[in-house]
């Protein structure tokens, strides 16, 4: 479960701090700010500590088996709370949520979950971007890791048994395995990139799309989604006026839709799915909806006004307008749809 502490610690935070934009442009600054771990200290938590908690909630982590394989669920954080160490120079985080992950026998599984981690952070200031670390000291609490809902009864009911050691541990290890990781993230002008383990400068996190230029990435991924289900990437805010999110696709499989909801609606949708409910269409019209089709990249420029958005991702035949290829063996041999995307905040001007 490392992934809810990890994704949403893509820090604008560092870039709230003056003297950090100024050290990573001037020598004079960075030097003196890279050898001297108390100062380091003292400016994460005097200018970024404050926005951890903040900056966690707004955002849902991606979970992997493997951290360099395509996404196969979500954990969406719905507390925290964060505690300094100044004396050990730790800062320990406490979280709780819900999320859900898929596998081919049991369909999707929906979970609930908290843990608290003691992390020792750092940064270090280089020529071109800020590199955030976080290390796993210890783990406090947890993770606690609890099943809501199966959707194949059959495994439904053998969670409920001690048979069903098989699901937990297929989330204990999701959760257990981020946790132990650690992660880094990579703050530069046009985004913030955020990889499991501990990479250095000049290192970058591994992307499935290259991008470049003034606008702000959001999101750059794999996911993979199963036939009769959807994925809820996101949220992602648009926070100021004339802005716009600029969203590149491709697909492998199946054609999918891709519709964008108002983040209640999508919560409260996702909500109900999390607790046993049939997928269904979303209980408030989606803003824009496309289809997405394979063999070649898409575009999408989505100008809106402030707020928070879910690009909500359908491979079923009960949502959107496409429907998967019937197979009556679709949980264990159709193939998935697997969706590169990338998710820039950008001027509703620009050009795409």
């Amino acid at each position: 479960m490392q992934a809810p502490v990890l994704t949403p610690l893509s820090f604008r935070l560092l870039g709230l701090a003056l003297v950090l934009a100024v050290g990573v442009g001037c020598p004079c600054v960075r030097e003196p700010i890279n050898a001297s771990p108390a100062l380091r200290w003292w400016l994460f938590s005097n200018f970024g500590a404050q926005r951890v908690c903040p900056e966690m909630l707004k955002r849902s982590a991606p979970l992997k088996l493997d951290p360099n394989g395509n996404t196969i669920g979500r954990f969406f954080p719905g507390t925290c709370q964060l505690q300094l160490n100044d004396a050990a120079q730790t800062v320990t985080v406490q979280f709780a949520g819900t999320g859900y992950a898929w596998t081919p026998i049991a369909g999707r599984i929906s979970f609930s979950a908290n843990a608290s981690v003691e992390y020792r952070m750092d940064f270090y200031l280089g020529d071109e971007a800020v590199y955030v670390w976080a290390l796993t000291n210890r783990i406090v609490a947890g993770p606690a890791f609890q099943i809501a809902s199966v959707e194949n009864r059959v495994v439904d009911w053998a969670a409920r048994t001690p048979v069903g050691y098989l699901a937990n541990t297929f989330g204990g290890q999701i959760v257990s395995g981020h946790l132990a990781s650690g992660f880094t993230v990579v703050r530069t002008d046009s985004g913030d990139e955020f990889t499991l383990g501990h990479i250095r400068p000049p290192q970058r996190p591994r992307r499935p799309f290259a991008v470049s230029g003034d606008r702000f990435v959001q999101a750059n991924e794999t996911t993979e989604i199963r036939p009769e289900q959807v994925d809820f990437l996101g949220p992602f805010e648009v926070d100021g006026n004339g802005q716009a999110l600029f969203v590149r696709f491709q697909v492998n499989g199946p054609s999918v839709d891709a519709l964008v909801l108002y983040r209640g609606t999508a919560d409260l949708w996702r909500s109900g799915l999390q607790m046993g409910a049939v997928l269904g269409p979303p209980p408030g019209a989606p803003i824009s909806q496309f289809t997405i089709a394979p063999g070649y990249e898409q575009r999408q420029k989505l100008p809106l006004p402030v707020g928070q958005y879910y690009l909500v991702v359908d491979n079923s035949s009960r949502v959107g307008v496409t429907t998967p290829p019937w197979n009556p063996l679709a949980a264990v041999t159709a193939t998935p749809a697997v969706v590169s995307y990338v998710v820039e905040l950008g001027d509703a001007s620009e050009a795409f």
